[in-house]
């Protein structure tokens, strides 16, 4: 069956604009519904982070007011892979011809390290030439921010992608405290944005090998359109 490399974030902080540290990390649904649903299809799933990096819930999303009646079954879900977690593998020491497609889990905390991690770039690069899918989702596509080719070039300039939206970050009362927004600066690097007609409906875009989704919600049928990719359905 198919790898499934997941790349978490390994901070439980995101830098706001006054340079205070706000608790932040991984967005649990997009960590616990993906992995679910990845490993009920019988697909190996292995976590990792960079270099020295310990992924971490942003404890927001583990609030019944935001995650809803879920949010008890995130919070056991995770302490149940608490030992996968707790020592993830090192972005240095993955290579991407191991794995069938690379998951990558939104949250603020990829703004902080993977949208600036050489060690994922390569991997992004490598993935990417050998036609392996990537699949982020949310805040996720700011990780691929850190595969540039030489020269300086982006790997995934002028592809078709999702993200978390500027109106969804508006609506969620952080863009004010963001130092920089992610579809802004993946706009501005080249790639084309699609979004859903509404702020917060799932939404899903496929380009090739790039398979990406734009919100929490979306997370669970860009999970299933990996399966449907890597099983023929």
């Amino acid at each position: 069956m198919a790898r499934i490399l997941m790349v978490l974030s390994g901070v439980d902080y995101w830098t706001l604009t006054d340079g205070s540290k706000h608790p932040s990390g991984y967005w649990a649904e997009e960590f616990v519904v993906p992995h679910r649903i990845l490993t009920g299809a019988g697909f190996t799933v292995d976590i990792a982070a960079p270099v020295g990096g310990r992924p971490a819930a942003d404890p927001v999303s583990l609030r019944p007011d935001v995650a809803g009646p879920e949010a008890e079954a995130l919070a056991a879900y995770i302490d149940a892979a608490a030992d996968l977690l707790a020592a993830p593998k090192a972005l240095s020491d993955v290579d991407a011809a191991d794995y069938d497609a690379i998951f990558l889990p939104g949250g603020h905390g990829p703004m902080e390290d993977l949208a600036h991690d050489p060690d994922l770039g390569r991997l992004l690069v490598e993935a990417d030439a050998a036609g392996k899918i990537i699949a982020p989702v949310c805040h996720g596509p700011a990780a691929l921010l850190s595969a540039n080719l030489p020269g300086g070039r982006w790997l995934f300039a002028g592809r078709t992608l999702t993200v978390f939206t500027n109106e969804e970050e508006r609506l969620n009362g952080t863009a004010d405290l963001a130092p920089w927004l992610v579809e802004t600066v993946l706009s501005a690097r080249g790639a084309v944005v699609r979004s859903a007609d509404a702020a917060w409906d799932a939404h899903v875009v496929v380009d090739g090998n790039l398979f990406s989704g734009q919100n929490p919600a979306s997370s669970k049928p860009l999970a299933e359109r990996l399966v449907a990719a890597l099983t023929g359905r």
